[in-house]
């Protein structure tokens, strides 16, 4: 059997990181975790996180991305790069810059978990970061030759299925739910395991090289209409649906301050756009993981709405 590809995941403390990690050692892959020094001397978060990792025989690796030295020994130790970092489009450069010097990475995982932006219909200021933040670390991998799959996973269920999609909700709402445009576009909802699982068996994939990798599974693909029936079907109780129109939409981007106006105009372009969805996946740059991934028993929309009942 060929010898499995040596991981690093970048970020490991985001919402997707230590799900990728986890995937990665899961799998049998030699898995690296960069971690920064704790920012407090007794992190027990941190700590259990650290624990866990190590329980499953990954190595954890002391670096920073401010830190190039670091950057570069942790690099040179594996074969595959995951970014999951969270934070500004500088953090990306710095990790590319790294890759190119090291030379020796055979795929790269960059930092744009959500949805393929290049087919989106957004408005400002969505429209500049989705350019910055994502297409622009895209062109620059071409230019500098570094083989790529980005990982178009749509939306986390821990912050949007287990609330339908309600904004500061902490579980899916027994009373009203307040729904963007006229509630027919359809978005796509994922566990975060999931994935970690399904961005794992793609880093070595053949066919997923220089493409995109969309999480787009049938039965994760729901309009907000749909997704609220469904739970008002489980509960046993029929929710108030309250509607807010696009121009009214619009009006509120136009008038918030940020980042309120940048969460806005991203919602306008998921919930109103229906830019998850409202493209068909061609095979000159993309694929569709669970077509591609038959085998992956991933967690339905259905399934895990059942913990909230």
């Amino acid at each position: 059997m060929a010898e499995k590809s040596k991981v690093l995941v970048i970020g490991v403390t985001r919402l997707i990181g230590k799900f990728v990690v986890e995937a990665s050692a899961k799998s049998g892959h030699p898995t690296f975790a960069l971690l920064a020094p704790p920012s407090t001397p007794s992190d027990p978060a941190e700590a259990d996180l650290v624990e866990g990792f190590k329980s499953l025989g990954v190595r954890v690796v002391q670096g920073d991305i401010d830190d190039p030295d670091t950057m570069l020994t942790a690099i040179r130790k594996v074969d595959v790069v995951v970014s999951t970092v969270e934070t500004s489009t500088e953090d990306q450069y710095k990790i590319v810059a790294a890759i190119t010097m090291v030379g020796n990475i055979k795929r790269f995982l960059p930092s744009v978990f959500g949805s393929h932006v290049d087919r989106a219909h957004a408005v400002e200021p969505a429209r500049t970061f989705y350019a910055a933040y994502y297409t622009d670390i895209l062109h620059l991998l071409e230019e500098q030759g570094i083989p790529y799959t980005y990982v178009s996973c749509n939306f986390l269920a821990g912050w949007h299925r287990s609330t339908l999609a309600q904004p500061g909700a902490t579980a899916p709402s027994r009373d009203k739910v307040v729904i963007l445009g006229d509630g027919n576009a359809k978005v796509v909802f994922n566990r975060e395991d999931d994935i970690g699982t399904y961005t794992i068996k793609a880093m070595d994939d053949p066919r997923t090289l220089n493409k995109i990798l969309y999480i787009k599974p049938p039965a994760n693909t729901y309009s907000m209409n749909d997704l609220v029936s469904l739970w008002e079907r489980k509960i046993g109780k029929t929710l108030e649906r309250v509607y807010i129109p696009e121009e009214q939409l619009l009006k509120q981007i136009r008038d918030a301050k940020s980042p309120d106006d940048l969460r806005w105009a991203i919602s306008h372009s998921i919930f109103v756009k229906g830019d998850q969805t409202n493209f068909k996946i061609e095979p000159s740059f993309g694929v569709e993981a669970s077509e591609l991934y038959p085998d992956v028993k991933y967690t339905t929309v259905d399934e895990y709405l059942n913990q909230f009942v």
